[in-house]
């Protein structure tokens, strides 16, 4: 009867795994054709008011790297103090609220930044966005780095303990260097999820035809122009946004396969 149970149990996976596969193959082959068949070397020398996608990868770049600015280095502060000072209830409350957060809807974030931003300032701006995609990614930091501390070995503390080191100099000189090619992972991942973003960038700073570099207005984002331009009646706005969608999918791609590229080669 086990024996039977573990066969139906495995076809049903593997029946699941091909499915995933399967919609997983046709859309990226779908997006494949459609994007080779829009895309041309000019959209990177052009902006979107000129049928480009220059001002549009630039600024998508802008917002997540400021928001990488914002969330890194409170995730990794919010990840070390849960791993190596925090104690008792309130490290168990901050890990559930990390893991609640990291669940979050994106939309619920823009719509909060909204709230809280935009709506106070009179506007959207490059600004709010960047802040709502690091709200995102400060979740997803402080697990990666509290994941990570928690597998270097005890004795690697109890060892610079007992050369006399501070704790925060163990920390930073050991326990840190020890587990830096899983935080630098996590840290990749985690900028690839935010840049492909397109929910709280519509609440938050919406895009421009334009480049710009004035973060206090509305300001160009990749995301949101795929969106505006998937909805165009026009068949050359619908084209440029398959082209988008095509440049945005490597962009992320080519980010993970980095990641993976560090752990496997550097670990």
């Amino acid at each position: 009867m086990r024996l039977t149970l573990n066969k139906i149990v495995l076809l049903l996976s593997t029946i699941s795994a091909l499915i995933g596969l399967a919609f997983l193959g046709w859309i990226l082959i779908t997006l494949i054709a459609k994007g080779l068949s829009s895309f041309h070397i000019s959209l990177f020398f052009k902006d979107l008011i000129d049928g480009g996608l220059r001002n549009l990868i630039i600024g998508q770049f802008i917002i997540a790297g400021i928001a990488s600015l914002i969330g890194i280095p409170i995730g990794m502060l919010a990840g070390i103090y849960l791993q190596e000072y925090g104690r008792g209830k309130f490290v168990r409350l901050i890990r559930d609220l990390s893991d609640i957060m990291m669940s979050a809807p994106s939309i619920v974030i823009g719509a909060f930044v909204y709230a809280v931003v935009v709506a106070p300032t009179g506007g959207t701006s490059g600004f709010a966005g960047s802040i709502a995609l690091a709200i995102m990614m400060i979740p997803i930091v402080i697990n990666t780095t509290d994941n990570m501390l928690s597998l270097v070995p005890i004795e690697l503390r109890e060892a610079g303990m007992a050369l006399g080191a501070s704790k925060y100099r163990v920390i930073l000189d050991v326990i840190i260097k020890a587990a830096k090619v899983g935080i630098m992972t996590g840290l990749l991942l985690s900028f690839a999820r935010i840049i492909g973003e397109t929910a709280p960038l519509l609440f938050t700073s919406e895009t421009s035809n334009y480049f710009s570099l004035d973060l206090t207005e509305a300001y160009p984002s990749l995301t949101v122009s795929i969106y505006n331009l998937a909805n165009d009646p026009t068949s050359a706005s619908r084209d440029l946004a398959w082209a988008a969608s095509f440049i945005l999918t490597i962009l992320v791609l080519l980010i993970n396969l980095v990641g993976r590229y560090i752990t496997r080669h550097k670990g």
